[in-house]
């Protein structure tokens, strides 16, 4: 599948078939893909634990829920639990070298290994690490990068996919999370038993009401010919309609099948 087509594809799914399994398969594809994205000092900030349905005990699910993760935990046949690890400053220094003697830290741009060790790690990482508001958003923004592709890849698959909170709590005690990791999303995987396409893209605002050109207040201003492009490559697809009586009628056939209140 071409990568606009996957970006646009990708919807929340809430309704999985619980009996059709996940090729492990497919699972590795996703995290080969985390494994791959960009990161800081060449650091492993995302960590994942992941989970089949059937692992994890009636009573497991339940307490691994929020107010906003509910049935679909028990529906999805694969769990992944996704962690940020704020020990990544260790081993950064051997890390940037080993990146200097590949070329990847070009010497033009004044990387060396004396740089490494006499500026970048004393007024840079190590001052970092001590700071534990600056880890975590700097562990939340790498390890999110990380979900992001393995998401993406998971679309790629013909999966469905979708992120979620969940009782970290709970989760801490039967995974064995380590204290150096930090919390972030379940990302529940299956094949969708609702249309995958979810009835349409969710609504989003114009870009002109996020992003900005050259200062705050000077808003992007969109180009037409490209989101005519996008929209012909299947990046931006058709809302989800006003009138949601089909998506309705959808979601009653999926409560009868899986005996799901209304």
């Amino acid at each position: 599948m071409e990568f606009k087509q996957v970006v646009g594809n990708r919807r929340t799914i809430r309704f999985f078939d619980p009996n059709r399994p996940v090729e492990p398969e497919k699972i590795q594809v996703m995290l080969e893909a985390a494994n791959r994205a960009s990161r800081a000092v060449n650091a492993d900030f995302a960590k994942a634990i992941v989970c089949y349905r059937d692992e994890l005990t009636d009573e497991v699910r339940e307490a691994l829920k929020t107010p906003t993760t509910t049935v679909q935990i028990d529906l999805a046949p694969v769990t992944i639990f996704w962690y940020g690890d704020t020990t990544f400053v260790n081993g950064a220094q051997d890390r940037l070298k080993e990146l200097v003697d590949l070329g990847a830290l070009p010497v033009t741009h004044g990387w060396t290994h004396p740089y490494v060790d006499d500026l970048v790690y004393p007024q840079v990482l190590e001052p970092l690490s001590k700071d534990a508001l600056a880890t975590t958003w700097a562990v939340s923004v790498e390890a999110g990068l990380a979900i992001a592709q393995a998401m993406l890849a998971g679309v790629d698959e013909g999966l469905g996919v979708g992120l979620h909170a969940f009782n970290a709590a709970s989760a801490k005690d039967v995974l064995k999370v380590p204290d150096h990791w930090v919390p972030m999303w379940i990302l529940l995987v299956g094949y969708p038993a609702e249309d995958p396409k979810g009835g349409g893209q969710r609504p989003r605002r114009p870009l002109s009401q996020s992003f900005y050109r050259g200062q705050y207040g000077t808003a992007w201003t969109e180009i037409p010919e490209v989101t005519e492009r996008l929209k012909r490559e299947g990046m931006i697809q058709e809302p989800m309609p006003a009138d949601a009586s089909a998506r309705m009628q959808e979601i009653k056939e999926l409560a009868d099948r899986f005996g799901l209140p209304l």
